[in-house]
Order: structure tokens, then C-alpha cells, then sequence
């Protein structure tokens, strides 16, 4: 007799295909993601779900199972914004090496699904600070982060409510810049994991219309330097406090140049940019020297 699979086995299932496609190391990141209800964080089904560069479509029913496989849930499809790619999420997850007790601040929480993937990351001896711009995104992250007590959601600007003395800042939406203020909300060993990005324009009848283009940076805080690299390319929604014309075309212009795989630290003012410099903030710049 055939029997229907549970939504413990699907997620299950769906954490182990992510170790197999990420790859990804980390037990830690697959029990999490294995752990935490994606259904609770996505509204009532049906739902529509984006496989990564294919055609959005619509689950045919409300078993929760299709939401357990590689795939965008769209939240607002007017406005094109996802629960984004688990395979993505779970490989930086993996790389930034997130363990029990951190701190740590997720800007652009969205409804605060992987707010709670990091709220298991980090154990009830770490904390996690949602940050959500949106008010009704807010107040679905709130709600759905209530089964974590080492989660708070904040309402706010996630350029200045960033909370000091963080181990990890990661940020869900595409910036044209680097935060100072988050560079200093760092501790000692701390990471920050942002998309620099461009705008792409794509037509408002795509279905990525109001998503940006680039890479995420990974830049650590180590005894006064700042090593820094590229890591994989993104698509993902923009950060509206985080982009200005003038830092958006000299960052277009440096992906455009090529060699951000190059780029190996950032720095700061009263380091002032030399020949290694692939592009030049405001009181930061990103070397290709070490």
C-alpha cells in the first residue's frame, strides 16, 4: 500500500538533498534546516514556488511537502519578492561557519524564515536580531519567530538599527555600498555577508523586476584588517536605504572591469586607495592586496 510522506520526512529529505547540492559541510546547518517549518514562514498554501532559472508555478495543492525542495516561495508576487533559495542560504550559512552562542543580525528578515534557520544555528545561547523594514513583514516575523527565544524582530532600518557587539551581520537584501556602521557593530573574528549588487533592468512584467545583480562580500574583522572576498553571484531584491546613483555606477563599473575574485581586503580611512584598489567607497575601498 502506497503511504503518503510526512512533512518531518520531506524536510528531512529536503535537508540532506541540500548537503548533496550545496555542497555543505556543516551538520549543524542541515539539522537546522531539517528542524525548522518552512510552511510556518510562507502563508497558506497553494503557493507559488520559483525553481532557481526556470518558470514560476503554482503547488497544486496545499501539502506543504512542495515546499521542501530547492525552490523560491513567492511572499509578495506583487512586488517579486521570495523566501529565497534554500541551496544559496544553506552554502553561505556553511562558509561563514555560524556556531552555538553568536551573535547575530539578519537584515532584511523577510517573514523570518531563515531568521530561524540562524536561531538554530546559534542555540539558545546566541541571539538573533531580525531586522525588517517592512512593517507587515515585521509583524509576520515577530509571529513566526515566537518558538525561538533567542530571536527578537526589530521594526526598522536595518543601516542603523543594527545592534553593536554582533559576531555576524548577514544581509538579504543588494546594497551599491559597505555600511561603515556595520564594519563597527562587528566584534573581534566577526563577519559581515552582504550582496553588493546593480540594478538589472529588467522589465516591470518580469518575474525578476525589482531584483538586483552581483556577488555577496564576506568581509572579517581581524585585528584591526579587514580581510574581504567575493562569494558567489546573487539575485535578490533591493535594499532601499542601501543604494545611491554615484555608488551603483562605480560599482558597475568595477564588476564590469572584471577581477572581483581579485579582491582580497577591505580598508579604511586614513588608508587612502593606491593602484591595488578595485573600488573606492566612501571612507572604505575594496584592495586586491592582501
Amino acid at each position: 500500500m502506497f503511504e503518503m510522506k510526512s512533512v518531518e520526512d520531506a524536510r528531512r529529505a529536503y535537508a540532506e538533498r541540500l548537503r548533496r547540492l550545496g555542497p555543505v559541510n556543516s551538520d549543524t546547518v542541515v539539522t537546522a534546516f531539517a528542524t525548522v517549518p518552512r510552511e510556518r514562514f510562507v502563508g497558506d498554501g497553494p503557493w507559488t514556488i520559483i525553481p532557481p532559472g526556470r518558470t514560476a508555478r503554482r503547488t497544486p495543492d496545499s501539502d506543504p511537502c512542495h515546499l521542501y525542495d530547492n525552490v523560491l516561495v513567492a511572499l509578495d508576487e506583487n512586488r517579486n519578492i521570495n523566501n529565497g533559495e534554500p541551496r544559496l542560504w544553506a552554502v553561505l550559512f556553511d562558509q561563514l561557519g555560524i556556531g552555538s552562542g553568536a551573535a547575530v543580525a539578519h537584515v532584511g528578515s523577510g517573514t523570518g524564515y531563515y531568521s530561524a534557520i540562524l536561531a538554530e544555528l546559534v542555540g539558545l545561547s546566541g541571539k538573533v536580531t531580525a531586522i525588517e523594514v517592512d512593517p507587515d513583514f515585521a509583524l509576520q516575523t515577530w509571529e513566526n519567530l515566537a518558538p525561538w527565544p533567542q530571536a527578537k524582530t526589530v521594526a526598522g532600518n536595518g543601516l542603523t538599527d543594527v545592534p553593536a557587539d554582533v559576531d555576524f551581520i548577514v544581509v538579504s537584501a543588494g546594497l551599491t555600498f559597505v555600511p561603515v556602521v556595520w564594519l563597527d557593530s562587528l566584534r573581534e573574528g566577526g563577519k559581515l555577508l552582504l550582496p553588493l549588487t546593480v540594478t538589472h533592468g529588467w522589465g516591470e512584467s518580469s518575474e525578476h523586476a525589482g531584483r538586483c545583480v552581483g556577488r555577496f562580500l564576506v568581509v572579517e574583522r581581524r585585528n584591526g584588517t579587514w580581510p574581504a572576498r567575493f562569494a558567489t553571484p546573487v539575485a535578490i531584491i533591493d535594499c532601499a536605504q542601501g543604494r545611491d546613483e554615484d555608488s551603483e555606477d562605480r560599482l558597475r563599473a568595477a564588476f564590469l572591469g572584471g577581477d572581483s575574485d581579485e579582491v582580497r581586503s577591505l580598508r579604511r580611512f586614513p588608508h587612502l586607495p593606491d593602484d591595488t584598489c578595485w573600488l573606492e567607497g566612501d571612507r572604505w575601498w575594496l584592495s586586491t592586496s592582501v
